[in-house]
């Protein structure tokens, strides 16, 4: 038996996350795709009914996508995927929490929100469950697949109203992306880090689906190119310095993460914090509101946490503040 086992799913962007980081660090490990014939299994040792999930040696079957990556880097250090500068290292966590806590939002509504991708997405997720051998009563299937799905929406903040901010959010950051990656074989320089795995993991499910993976070849070819090597990376080349990397990432966190993800984030984390059952923030002078998600408040205050920590870094300091980030990780927020 193989030291690792990881449950997952061709159409989860988290399954991806931790599967390219398996490969990149060369862990043998055995990919069991969730289905109707490992789902007895898969619930021997599951706590919550979500892939990936982790089964390794010494360890309790661990489901969080953040901290498999977190413990099989503590275990497995070579080839690493921390930047050797520090400031660069807590911003790819950031980049990290940015992609599973917001970008999925654009990610879910691409597939989710409207035909024929959502009918497609179900043909892909029906395929998966049953192992290619279709029930007799397909369209039945694959509707209360979409209805299941669309009924979720809500939950991870996918609200008409939010719709067109998700869309605008989503296009400008593969842009930004795009112009970054034309001179960066990863996000930090020549080997990838916690955020290429994460943003890629997102991305990747993009491309899968009609409209946003047309939008992406169209429009953003380096992008696309870099998520089909994200499936199995290999290190080219040492890290970058943050000096190196800044006339292009600066634009990604200005333009982008300061204007959508952290102000949302730190509203969402105020609300759990308040125990409100909604989030109420302005973003970019529009009205953005949802149900306030609990494990992404306590996702964002490790992130926090973390810049905290190195509150004593001038690099990332000066980075956060040009950018107009700053102050989202000061004691106590804005």
């Amino acid at each position: 038996m193989t030291a690792y086992r990881l449950f997952g799913a061709d159409t989860s962007p988290y399954s991806l996350k931790v599967r390219s980081f398996l490969k990149y660090k060369g862990v043998d490990f055995e990919w069991i795709g969730r289905s109707a014939a490992t789902e007895e299994e898969f619930q021997s040792f599951a706590k919550v009914p979500t892939v990936p999930l982790l089964v390794s040696p010494n360890k309790a079957p661990n489901q969080d996508s953040t901290d498999i990556l977190s413990v099989v880097e503590n275990d497995v250090s070579e080839p690493s995927c921390v930047p050797d500068d520090p400031a660069c290292a807590v911003l790819a966590l950031i980049l990290e929490d940015y992609a599973d806590e917001w970008l999925n939002k654009a990610m879910f509504l691409y597939r989710w929100g409207a035909k024929p991708d959502r009918e497609e997405a179900a043909d892909r997720t029906m395929d998966q469950l049953f192992s290619g051998k279709l029930p007799r009563a397909k369209k039945k299937t694959r509707d209360q697949i979409v209805k299941r799905m669309r009924e979720r929406l809500p939950l991870v903040g996918v609200e008409k109203k939010n719709e067109k901010t998700l869309k605008t959010s989503a296009e400008r950051f593969i842009g930004l992306l795009n112009a970054h990656l034309e001179n960066n074989l990863f996000i930090f320089g020549g080997r990838p880090s916690v955020a290429d795995f994460a943003l890629a993991g997102q991305i990747s499910q993009m491309l899968l689906d009609a409209t946003p993976g047309d939008m992406l070849r169209k429009s953003a070819p380096f992008v696309t190119a870099w998520c089909e090597f994200m499936d199995s990376p290999k290190a080219g080349a040492p890290f970058k310095t943050l000096d190196e990397l800044k006339p292009t990432l600066l634009p990604l966190f200005s333009d982008e993460i300061a204007q959508t993800y952290l102000p949302w984030a730190e509203a969402n984390l105020d609300a759990n914090q308040s125990n409100n059952d909604r989030v109420n923030v302005k973003l970019e002078k529009k009205a953005f509101e949802q149900v306030t998600q609990r494990y992404a408040a306590t996702s964002f205050k490790s992130v926090q946490k973390a810049v905290r920590r190195l509150s004593d870094n001038e690099s990332l300091t000066s980075f956060l503040d040009e950018a107009g980030a700053k102050t989202f990780f000061e004691k106590g927020g804005k």
